[in-house]
């Protein structure tokens, strides 16, 4: 499970790194799958499927605003924060300099998935050739990773 401590160490490394948005994402897994949400062809980065995600808001800590961002975006509730994938820079559709922190969940139920901003969903088994930003893949590939020293 991911602490308190972790997650302020990460805000003040990405603070120091001069990132200006913080971002987290979650790997919503279920019966070896993962969750995709696809984004709205008139969005940013529209039609291209991602991890359930979304901006920190001022004042807000990572896993609140992981719990808050899973929540708005499938209807799913987070029941653990497992642990920290790793995180990604990208330049925001604003041009901010954007840090996406992903981390593995768990959820109290993996249906009924409800989407409010997204246009789609699929649960996508974690062997394929995902349709995700190559970000995204090695996000995944890394938690499949993890996966794998976790069995040993």
């Amino acid at each position: 499970m991911v602490d308190a401590s972790q997650f302020e160490k990460l805000t003040t490394v990405a603070k120091a790194d001069g990132v200006q948005q913080l971002v987290v994402g979650a790997v919503v897994q279920h019966e070896g799958k993962v969750l995709l949400l696809q984004r709205p062809d008139d969005d940013f980065m529209g039609g291209i499927f991602e991890l359930p995600s979304g901006k920190v808001d001022p004042g807000e800590s990572l896993d609140d605003a992981l719990r808050r961002e899973v929540k708005e975006e499938s209807f799913l509730d987070i029941s653990a924060i497992r642990e920290y994938i790793g995180s990604f820079d990208y330049e925001s559709g604003s041009g901010k300099k954007s840090r996406q922190f992903n981390f593995s969940v768990d959820v109290r139920a993996a249906e009924p998935i409800e989407l409010t901003e997204h246009d789609a969903y699929l649960w996508a088994p974690l062997h394929d050739d995902l349709p995700v930003t190559d970000a995204v893949k090695d996000v995944l590939q890394k938690y499949r990773e993890l996966r794998a020293v976790r069995r040993d």
